[in-house]
């Protein structure tokens, strides 16, 4: 295993944002395990199949997947899905999805073979707990759940999104409720991990209190 930070939390707290800003600046790679979920999503969506699928068809159904992770872009099939996942409706089923032991099982090998071979960022929602247990450093990023919502909302605006900032509270709360009850790696953070509220922090100032907490604390990436 390569060198690996984790950076964990709920949606909108700007695991995405740090993960690839981190990534930049020490030459590490960039793993964003959200999209993987996604494009499962996306998969199964274009299929025809809501949270009713059964455990044996939504093993059936992976056996002909195959999701990739290349230069910031996300593959399905080897297709080119990194513009078509960012959509409220592929945000909610990927959470419903997210929750089922054989979807976290058939990216489980994928997410922990990238970080074999490049020195990783990895976000999500269990990379610290599940995933990457014995990271170099972890973070847990936090905001207010209406921080989060504002954020959303002007993400998915500069998108061309159509939403709400109502709507968006409601599917980050909505999202977090399930995130935090299912039995399978519900979100929590890490016994080792760093907690980080970035509420009232700008992009800058939580950078620099990541990379200080690296630089000082955290074993092979600390020398």
């Amino acid at each position: 295993m390569k060198r690996v930070i984790t950076i964990d939390g709920p949606s909108g707290a700007g695991k995405s944002t740090m993960a690839k800003e981190i990534a930049r600046r020490l030459g590490f790679e960039y793993l964003d395990t959200g999209a993987l979920y996604r494009a499962v999503a996306l998969y199964l969506r274009d299929r025809g199949y809501d949270e009713g699928i059964t455990d044996n068809k939504l093993r059936e159904e992976l056996k002909g997947v195959s999701v990739s992770f290349k230069g910031g872009k996300v593959f399905l099939l080897d297709r080119d899905v990194s513009d078509k996942i960012r959509t409220p409706e592929i945000g909610h089923y990927s959470s419903v999805f997210s929750a089922r032991p054989v979807v976290r099982e058939f990216l489980l090998d994928l997410q922990r073979d990238f970080a074999k071979n490049h020195d990783t960022v990895a976000e999500g929602r269990d990379m610290g707990t599940v995933v990457f247990p014995e990271a170099d450093c972890k973070f847990f990023l936090d905001a207010s759940p209406e921080e989060r919502a504002r954020r959303r909302f002007l993400q998915l605006k500069a998108m061309g999104k159509e939403i709400t900032e109502e709507e968006a509270l409601r599917d980050v709360l909505e999202r977090d409720r399930r995130d935090l009850s299912r039995d399978v790696a519900p979100l929590k953070k890490a016994d080792d991990a760093i907690y980080v509220d970035t509420t009232e922090l700008s992009l800058e100032e939580t950078v620099d209190f990541l990379l200080k907490q690296i630089s000082n604390n955290c074993g092979r990436l600390s020398r």
